[in-house]
């Protein structure tokens, strides 16, 4: 089980290599948004870097949304789902390798990428780690309730106008806890409740949304 897992993941990050644009545009988008928040405020003024955990973790979301509609889409078209259902290997492994790419290629480096443009917000240098702990914890749970959406949207014609709508209101909780945590850590305190609580979520999306999205898949082709 653990070779198909390595296979379908290294599969995975092939196709991304050749597709090196796609998946470093939400980067881009990520910087864009940020910048954008930066140039709109006034010069040094206090409240940017009150908003920064907002900003970011929210131009982190929008970002990961970019890529959802497109995380199963390309295998349903050309039959490469088809085969997997009808294949001997458990569909539910193959998911979580695909979503473990995504995070890999979305997820991680916008984690990364929020420490820089943090600084640029004015955010304290203190509850930087805080920041990146929380978006490491958090973008996992997007990753796996976007794969959740993208699955039961993934035969449909217009999914990428749905798939907002379906999953901003359920990352509600991470954005809240997120953002929480590298405002509890900037006032000096310490952040490690809604970390907890960030990885508590983690480990029930792990449990759960694999399964779940296997499923919707499988619904996909009934």
């Amino acid at each position: 089980m653990i070779q198909i897992f390595a296979a379908v993941l290294r599969r995975e990050l092939r196709l991304a290599a050749t597709a090196k644009t796609e998946w470093l545009m939400p980067l881009f988008f990520y910087v864009i948004v940020v910048t954008l928040f930066g140039l709109g405020a006034t010069p040094n003024d206090p409240k940017l870097a009150e908003f920064a955990p907002a900003i970011l973790w929210v131009g982190a979301l929008l970002a990961a949304l970019l890529t959802l509609e497109r995380l199963f889409r390309a295998d349903f078209e050309d039959g490469t789902l088809e085969q997997i259902f009808l294949g001997t290997q458990p569909v539910t492994l193959v998911v979580a390798a695909k979503l473990l790419a995504h995070w890999l290629l979305t997820g991680l480096p916008l984690a990364l990428l929020a420490a820089p443009l943090s600084s640029a917000l004015g955010f304290s240098s203190a509850a930087i780690p805080a920041l990146v702990a929380g978006l490491a914890l958090g973008t996992p749970v997007l990753t796996l309730i976007g794969g959740f959406a993208s699955a039961l949207t993934v035969g449909l014609p217009r999914a990428g106008v749905l798939l907002p709508l379906l999953v901003l209101p359920l990352v509600t909780p991470v954005v809240i806890f997120g953002a929480g945590a590298a405002r509890v850590a900037q006032s000096g305190l310490d952040g490690a409740a809604p970390l907890y609580f960030l990885a508590a979520i983690l480990v029930l999306g792990l449990t759960l949304l694999p399964w779940a999205t296997a499923a919707a898949l499988r619904n996909a082709f009934e």
